[in-house]
Protein backbone atom coordinates (compact mmCIF):
# COMPACT_ATOMS: atom_id res chain seq x y z
CA UNK A 1 0.00 0.00 0.00
CA UNK A 2 1.51 3.42 -0.78
CA UNK A 3 -0.01 6.50 1.13
CA UNK A 4 0.04 9.86 0.13
CA UNK A 5 1.69 11.87 2.06
CA UNK A 6 0.79 15.86 1.15
CA UNK A 7 -2.62 17.47 1.59
CA UNK A 8 -4.03 20.60 -0.48
CA UNK A 9 -5.24 22.71 2.45
CA UNK A 10 -2.39 24.27 4.07
CA UNK A 11 -4.59 26.68 6.79
CA UNK A 12 -7.47 26.20 9.19
CA UNK A 13 -9.28 28.74 6.82
CA UNK A 14 -12.59 28.66 8.08
CA UNK A 15 -11.20 29.76 11.71
CA UNK A 16 -9.51 32.76 11.14
CA UNK A 17 -6.17 31.27 12.10
CA UNK A 18 -4.87 31.29 9.12
CA UNK A 19 -1.30 31.15 9.50
CA UNK A 20 -1.77 28.11 12.30
CA UNK A 21 -1.25 24.46 11.20
CA UNK A 22 -2.46 21.88 13.55
CA UNK A 23 -0.31 18.53 13.51
CA UNK A 24 -3.50 16.33 11.92
CA UNK A 25 -3.30 18.88 8.72
CA UNK A 26 0.82 18.22 8.66
CA UNK A 27 -0.12 15.02 6.76
CA UNK A 28 3.57 14.60 5.02
CA UNK A 29 5.24 14.25 8.43
CA UNK A 30 2.91 11.16 10.33
CA UNK A 31 1.35 9.27 6.97
CA UNK A 32 5.06 7.79 6.47
CA UNK A 33 4.50 6.09 10.45
CA UNK A 34 1.36 4.66 9.80
CA UNK A 35 2.15 2.84 6.07
CA UNK A 36 1.70 -0.82 6.81
CA UNK A 37 0.19 -0.52 10.02
CA UNK A 38 -2.94 -1.00 11.95
CA UNK A 39 -4.39 2.45 13.21
CA UNK A 40 -6.34 3.09 16.27
CA UNK A 41 -7.68 6.46 17.12
CA UNK A 42 -8.83 8.85 20.07
CA UNK A 43 -10.79 11.31 18.23
CA UNK A 44 -13.93 13.15 18.52
CA UNK A 45 -15.89 16.12 16.85
CA UNK A 46 -12.86 18.65 16.85
CA UNK A 47 -10.43 15.82 14.96
CA UNK A 48 -10.69 17.94 11.77
CA UNK A 49 -8.84 19.85 9.05
CA UNK A 50 -10.61 22.12 7.25
CA UNK A 51 -13.89 20.85 8.28
CA UNK A 52 -12.82 17.08 7.08
CA UNK A 53 -12.60 14.92 10.01
CA UNK A 54 -9.77 13.00 10.56
CA UNK A 55 -10.89 10.02 10.17
CA UNK A 56 -12.27 10.89 6.67
CA UNK A 57 -8.77 11.98 6.02
CA UNK A 58 -7.10 9.10 6.76
CA UNK A 59 -9.11 6.88 4.64
CA UNK A 60 -8.78 8.64 1.46
CA UNK A 61 -5.18 7.90 2.21
CA UNK A 62 -5.39 4.43 2.16
CA UNK A 63 -4.90 3.78 6.30
CA UNK A 64 -6.13 0.75 7.97
CA UNK A 65 -8.10 2.20 10.76
CA UNK A 66 -9.01 -0.82 12.91
CA UNK A 67 -10.57 0.98 15.76
CA UNK A 68 -11.77 4.54 17.30
CA UNK A 69 -11.47 5.30 20.77
CA UNK A 70 -14.36 7.79 22.15
CA UNK A 71 -14.08 9.40 24.96
CA UNK A 72 -16.05 11.58 27.26
CA UNK A 73 -18.97 13.76 25.67
CA UNK A 74 -18.24 10.43 22.66
CA UNK A 75 -17.02 9.93 19.12
CA UNK A 76 -19.29 12.71 17.77
CA UNK A 77 -19.59 14.98 20.71
CA UNK A 78 -23.26 14.78 22.05
CA UNK A 79 -23.32 12.92 24.91
CA UNK A 80 -23.53 15.08 28.11
CA UNK A 81 -21.30 15.77 30.61
CA UNK A 82 -20.70 12.31 32.91
CA UNK A 83 -23.57 10.42 30.08
CA UNK A 84 -22.43 6.81 29.44
CA UNK A 85 -20.40 6.79 25.90
CA UNK A 86 -21.32 2.91 24.79
CA UNK A 87 -19.20 0.96 22.28
CA UNK A 88 -21.07 0.73 18.85
CA UNK A 89 -20.20 0.92 15.25
CA UNK A 90 -19.55 4.57 13.14
CA UNK A 91 -22.75 4.50 10.14
CA UNK A 92 -20.57 6.33 8.27
CA UNK A 93 -17.03 4.05 7.65
CA UNK A 94 -18.30 0.81 9.89
CA UNK A 95 -15.40 1.48 11.65
CA UNK A 96 -15.60 -0.18 15.52
CA UNK A 97 -15.88 2.52 18.34
CA UNK A 98 -14.53 1.45 21.52
CA UNK A 99 -16.11 3.79 24.52
CA UNK A 100 -13.14 4.85 26.85
CA UNK A 101 -15.29 6.92 29.50
CA UNK A 102 -16.97 5.11 31.64
CA UNK A 103 -16.18 1.79 33.50
CA UNK A 104 -13.63 0.91 31.24
CA UNK A 105 -11.46 4.24 30.47
CA UNK A 106 -8.30 1.99 29.36
CA UNK A 107 -8.46 -0.14 26.04
CA UNK A 108 -7.90 -3.88 27.00
CA UNK A 109 -4.52 -5.77 25.44
CA UNK A 110 -6.15 -7.96 23.33
CA UNK A 111 -7.81 -4.38 21.74
CA UNK A 112 -4.22 -2.81 21.65
CA UNK A 113 -2.64 -6.27 20.76
CA UNK A 114 -4.27 -5.58 17.03
CA UNK A 115 -2.63 -2.23 16.62
CA UNK A 116 0.76 -1.04 15.52
CA UNK A 117 -0.17 2.62 16.30
CA UNK A 118 -2.60 4.95 18.09
CA UNK A 119 -2.93 8.10 17.47
CA UNK A 120 -4.57 10.90 19.59
CA UNK A 121 -5.93 14.04 18.14
CA UNK A 122 -8.68 16.03 20.40
CA UNK A 123 -9.11 19.47 21.16
CA UNK A 124 -8.49 20.42 24.99
CA UNK A 125 -9.33 23.78 26.52
CA UNK A 126 -5.89 22.93 29.43
CA UNK A 127 -7.76 23.09 32.53
CA UNK A 128 -6.73 19.84 34.65
CA UNK A 129 -10.18 18.60 35.00
CA UNK A 130 -11.13 18.32 31.16
CA UNK A 131 -11.39 14.71 30.78
CA UNK A 132 -9.69 14.21 27.60
CA UNK A 133 -6.05 14.44 28.93
CA UNK A 134 -6.99 11.57 31.36
CA UNK A 135 -8.15 9.51 28.84
CA UNK A 136 -5.08 10.62 27.18
CA UNK A 137 -3.08 8.85 29.85
CA UNK A 138 -4.60 5.84 30.36
CA UNK A 139 -4.18 5.16 26.28
CA UNK A 140 -0.28 5.96 26.80
CA UNK A 141 -0.37 3.31 29.48
CA UNK A 142 -2.56 0.87 26.86
CA UNK A 143 -0.06 1.78 24.18
CA UNK A 144 3.01 1.14 26.49
CA UNK A 145 2.04 -2.20 27.99
CA UNK A 146 1.27 -3.54 24.50
CA UNK A 147 4.31 -1.93 22.42
CA UNK A 148 2.29 0.10 20.45
CA UNK A 149 3.54 3.38 18.71
CA UNK A 150 1.83 6.77 20.36
CA UNK A 151 1.43 9.71 18.05
CA UNK A 152 0.14 13.26 19.15
CA UNK A 153 -1.45 15.12 16.72
CA UNK A 154 -1.38 18.43 18.83
CA UNK A 155 -3.57 21.29 18.95
CA UNK A 156 -3.55 24.73 20.35
CA UNK A 157 -4.63 25.40 23.73
CA UNK A 158 -6.93 28.33 23.99
CA UNK A 159 -6.17 29.11 27.61
CA UNK A 160 -2.00 28.07 27.25
CA UNK A 161 -1.17 31.55 28.46
CA UNK A 162 -2.34 30.72 31.91
CA UNK A 163 -0.39 29.11 34.32
CA UNK A 164 -2.70 29.04 38.17
CA UNK A 165 -4.29 26.93 40.51
CA UNK A 166 -3.22 24.62 43.38
CA UNK A 167 -0.45 21.80 42.07
CA UNK A 168 -2.51 18.17 42.64
CA UNK A 169 -2.43 16.33 45.42
CA UNK A 170 -2.30 12.66 45.23
CA UNK A 171 -5.03 12.27 47.94
CA UNK A 172 -7.43 14.10 46.07
CA UNK A 173 -6.24 12.15 42.39
CA UNK A 174 -9.37 11.28 40.24
CA UNK A 175 -10.70 11.36 36.20
CA UNK A 176 -10.93 14.58 36.67
CA UNK A 177 -7.25 15.08 37.76
CA UNK A 178 -4.56 13.03 37.77
CA UNK A 179 -1.48 14.48 37.43
CA UNK A 180 0.84 16.60 39.51
CA UNK A 181 -0.02 19.50 37.61
CA UNK A 182 -2.18 22.93 38.14
CA UNK A 183 -5.60 23.36 37.02
CA UNK A 184 -4.71 25.88 34.39
CA UNK A 185 -1.23 24.04 32.93
CA UNK A 186 -0.55 25.95 30.12
CA UNK A 187 0.49 23.17 28.05
CA UNK A 188 -0.96 21.33 24.79
CA UNK A 189 -1.49 18.05 24.78
CA UNK A 190 1.79 17.25 23.28
CA UNK A 191 3.82 19.25 25.50
CA UNK A 192 1.62 17.61 28.22
CA UNK A 193 2.96 14.04 26.71
CA UNK A 194 5.75 14.54 27.04
CA UNK A 195 5.95 15.41 30.28
CA UNK A 196 3.91 12.24 31.16
CA UNK A 197 6.29 10.32 29.75
CA UNK A 198 9.82 12.68 30.88
CA UNK A 199 8.37 12.68 34.66
CA UNK A 200 7.60 8.92 34.94
CA UNK A 201 4.12 9.75 35.57
CA UNK A 202 2.87 7.13 33.24
CA UNK A 203 3.13 4.74 36.27
CA UNK A 204 -0.25 7.22 37.57
CA UNK A 205 -3.40 4.76 38.25
CA UNK A 206 -2.40 1.32 37.63
CA UNK A 207 -3.90 -1.12 39.80
CA UNK A 208 -1.23 -3.32 40.60
CA UNK A 209 2.27 -3.67 42.16
CA UNK A 210 3.63 -5.61 39.07
CA UNK A 211 1.74 -3.34 36.99
CA UNK A 212 3.35 -0.44 38.25
CA UNK A 213 7.34 -1.77 38.50
CA UNK A 214 7.23 -2.37 34.47
CA UNK A 215 9.56 0.41 33.37
CA UNK A 216 6.40 1.76 30.69
CA UNK A 217 8.37 4.64 30.17
CA UNK A 218 11.37 3.66 27.92
CA UNK A 219 8.84 1.19 26.28
CA UNK A 220 6.42 3.86 25.25
CA UNK A 221 7.42 5.25 21.66
CA UNK A 222 6.40 8.52 21.68
CA UNK A 223 5.86 10.98 18.44
CA UNK A 224 3.98 14.60 18.85
CA UNK A 225 3.24 16.53 15.55
CA UNK A 226 3.82 19.93 16.89
CA UNK A 227 1.60 22.92 15.33
CA UNK A 228 3.20 25.03 13.22
CA UNK A 229 3.34 28.51 12.86
CA UNK A 230 2.44 28.59 16.62
CA UNK A 231 3.62 29.78 19.63
CA UNK A 232 2.51 30.77 23.45
CA UNK A 233 1.45 34.16 22.24
CA UNK A 234 -0.53 33.31 19.19
CA UNK A 235 -4.54 33.75 19.77
CA UNK A 236 -6.71 30.92 18.36
CA UNK A 237 -10.43 30.39 18.44
CA UNK A 238 -11.46 26.71 18.52
CA UNK A 239 -13.26 25.81 14.67
CA UNK A 240 -15.35 23.38 16.78
CA UNK A 241 -16.65 23.37 20.32
CA UNK A 242 -14.58 21.01 22.34
CA UNK A 243 -17.49 19.41 24.42
CA UNK A 244 -21.59 20.26 24.18
CA UNK A 245 -21.43 22.99 27.15
CA UNK A 246 -18.45 24.79 25.86
CA UNK A 247 -19.98 26.06 22.79
CA UNK A 248 -17.38 29.07 21.89
CA UNK A 249 -14.47 31.26 22.95
CA UNK A 250 -16.18 32.60 26.18
CA UNK A 251 -17.13 29.90 27.74
CA UNK A 252 -13.77 28.47 27.10
CA UNK A 253 -12.63 31.53 28.61
CA UNK A 254 -14.64 31.42 32.07
CA UNK A 255 -15.00 27.62 32.31
CA UNK A 256 -11.59 27.44 34.51
CA UNK A 257 -13.26 29.99 37.33
CA UNK A 258 -16.96 28.83 36.93
CA UNK A 259 -16.57 25.30 37.37
CA UNK A 260 -16.35 24.69 41.10
CA UNK A 261 -20.08 26.28 40.85
CA UNK A 262 -20.51 21.58 39.61
CA UNK A 263 -20.02 20.98 43.29
CA UNK A 264 -22.56 23.26 44.77
CA UNK A 265 -26.36 23.85 44.44
CA UNK A 266 -25.75 26.70 41.76
CA UNK A 267 -26.62 26.54 38.05
CA UNK A 268 -24.10 27.46 35.44
CA UNK A 269 -26.53 27.63 32.54
CA UNK A 270 -26.30 23.68 30.93
CA UNK A 271 -29.57 23.62 29.67
CA UNK A 272 -29.60 26.70 28.11
CA UNK A 273 -27.96 28.52 25.10
CA UNK A 274 -25.66 30.37 27.50
CA UNK A 275 -23.44 26.89 29.24
CA UNK A 276 -20.58 27.97 31.62
CA UNK A 277 -21.78 32.09 30.90
CA UNK A 278 -24.49 32.45 33.51
CA UNK A 279 -24.43 31.79 37.20
CA UNK A 280 -27.81 31.72 39.03
CA UNK A 281 -29.94 29.61 41.47
CA UNK A 282 -33.77 29.90 42.14
CA UNK A 283 -34.29 30.90 45.58
CA UNK A 284 -30.87 32.64 47.15
CA UNK A 285 -29.09 35.34 44.05
CA UNK A 286 -27.92 38.15 43.04
CA UNK A 287 -27.97 40.00 39.75
CA UNK A 288 -31.19 40.23 37.66
CA UNK A 289 -30.55 37.72 34.83
CA UNK A 290 -32.92 35.09 34.64
CA UNK A 291 -32.84 31.57 32.92
CA UNK A 292 -34.80 28.40 33.04
CA UNK A 293 -32.61 25.23 32.56
CA UNK A 294 -34.15 22.79 30.02
CA UNK A 295 -33.37 18.95 29.53
CA UNK A 296 -31.14 18.56 26.39
CA UNK A 297 -30.23 15.19 25.37
CA UNK A 298 -27.02 15.89 23.20
CA UNK A 299 -25.56 18.26 26.23
CA UNK A 300 -27.61 18.28 29.15
CA UNK A 301 -29.94 15.31 29.82
CA UNK A 302 -30.44 16.15 33.17
CA UNK A 303 -29.25 19.57 34.12
CA UNK A 304 -29.18 21.33 37.51
CA UNK A 305 -32.16 23.35 38.25
CA UNK A 306 -34.11 21.48 35.54
CA UNK A 307 -37.60 23.58 34.49
CA UNK A 308 -36.75 26.15 37.63
CA UNK A 309 -36.56 29.85 37.14
CA UNK A 310 -33.16 30.72 38.11
CA UNK A 311 -31.72 34.03 38.67
CA UNK A 312 -28.20 35.27 38.48
CA UNK A 313 -25.66 36.77 36.37
CA UNK A 314 -24.33 36.69 32.80
CA UNK A 315 -21.14 37.16 31.79
CA UNK A 316 -21.72 37.49 27.94
CA UNK A 317 -19.28 40.27 27.99
CA UNK A 318 -16.78 39.45 30.60
CA UNK A 319 -13.23 39.97 30.23
CA UNK A 320 -12.46 37.11 33.15
CA UNK A 321 -9.08 35.17 31.70
CA UNK A 322 -7.33 32.56 33.68
CA UNK A 323 -8.44 31.65 37.06
CA UNK A 324 -10.67 33.98 39.31
CA UNK A 325 -11.87 32.93 42.38
CA UNK A 326 -13.69 36.10 43.66
CA UNK A 327 -16.95 34.99 41.78
CA UNK A 328 -17.17 31.99 43.62
CA UNK A 329 -16.57 33.06 46.83
CA UNK A 330 -19.37 35.89 46.36
CA UNK A 331 -22.20 33.15 46.63
CA UNK A 332 -20.50 31.51 49.04
CA UNK A 333 -20.87 34.28 50.80
CA UNK A 334 -24.79 34.64 49.78
CA UNK A 335 -25.16 31.10 50.73
CA UNK A 336 -23.56 31.49 53.65
CA UNK A 337 -25.50 34.31 55.38
CA UNK A 338 -28.84 32.32 54.35
CA UNK A 339 -27.66 29.82 56.39
CA UNK A 340 -27.56 27.19 53.12
CA UNK A 341 -25.11 24.97 52.40
CA UNK A 342 -22.78 26.15 49.96
CA UNK A 343 -20.40 22.89 49.35
CA UNK A 344 -23.25 20.53 48.42
CA UNK A 345 -20.36 18.09 47.37
CA UNK A 346 -17.52 18.26 49.40
CA UNK A 347 -15.36 15.90 47.87
CA UNK A 348 -16.20 16.49 44.17
CA UNK A 349 -15.19 19.99 45.04
CA UNK A 350 -12.23 18.50 46.32
CA UNK A 351 -11.64 16.34 43.25
CA UNK A 352 -11.86 19.41 41.08
CA UNK A 353 -9.90 21.84 42.96
CA UNK A 354 -7.13 18.77 43.30
CA UNK A 355 -6.92 19.97 47.27
CA UNK A 356 -9.14 20.60 50.02
CA UNK A 357 -7.28 23.78 51.01
CA UNK A 358 -9.89 25.99 48.29
CA UNK A 359 -12.54 24.67 50.30
CA UNK A 360 -11.65 24.92 53.79
CA UNK A 361 -9.71 28.41 53.02
CA UNK A 362 -13.23 29.57 51.91
CA UNK A 363 -14.97 28.20 55.35
CA UNK A 364 -12.45 29.61 57.20
CA UNK A 365 -12.93 33.42 55.90
CA UNK A 366 -9.42 34.03 53.98
CA UNK A 367 -9.68 35.92 50.40
CA UNK A 368 -9.05 35.43 46.99
CA UNK A 369 -5.79 36.92 47.70
CA UNK A 370 -4.69 34.83 50.60
CA UNK A 371 -5.85 31.70 49.00
CA UNK A 372 -4.11 32.17 46.10
CA UNK A 373 -0.66 32.77 47.92
CA UNK A 374 -1.09 29.00 48.84
CA UNK A 375 0.36 27.43 45.79
CA UNK A 376 2.76 30.17 44.32
CA UNK A 377 5.89 28.13 45.52
CA UNK A 378 4.03 25.20 43.74
CA UNK A 379 3.80 27.20 40.54
CA UNK A 380 7.18 28.27 40.88
CA UNK A 381 8.42 24.43 40.94
CA UNK A 382 6.29 23.52 38.20
CA UNK A 383 7.02 26.18 35.80
CA UNK A 384 10.85 25.10 36.37
CA UNK A 385 10.01 21.05 36.04
CA UNK A 386 7.90 21.36 32.54
CA UNK A 387 10.41 23.91 30.96
CA UNK A 388 12.28 20.35 29.04
CA UNK A 389 8.76 19.65 27.69
CA UNK A 390 7.66 23.05 26.35
CA UNK A 391 7.78 22.67 22.44
CA UNK A 392 6.49 26.44 21.67
CA UNK A 393 7.80 29.47 22.87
Amino acid sequence: MVLSCSITEKSDNNTGNQDVLVGAAQVDKYLPLLEGKAVGLVVNQTSQVNQQHIVDLLLSHGVNIKYIFAPEHGFRGDHGAGEKVSSSKDPKTGIDIISIYGKNKKPTADVMNSLDVMIFDIQDVGTRFYTYISSMHYVMQAAAESNVKFIVLDRPNPNIMYIDGPILEDEFRSFVGMHPIPILHGLTVGELAQMILGEKWLTIGLESAEQQTKDLMSRLDLTVIPVANYSRETPYSLPVPPSPNLPNDLSINLYPSLCFFEATPISIGRGTDLPFQVVGHDKINQGNFKFTPKANPHSAPYPKLEEKLATGETFTSSNVRGLELSIFMNWYQLFDKAGVEFFERPEFMDKLAGTDKIRTSILAGQTAEQIKQQWQAGLQNYLAKRKPYLIYQ
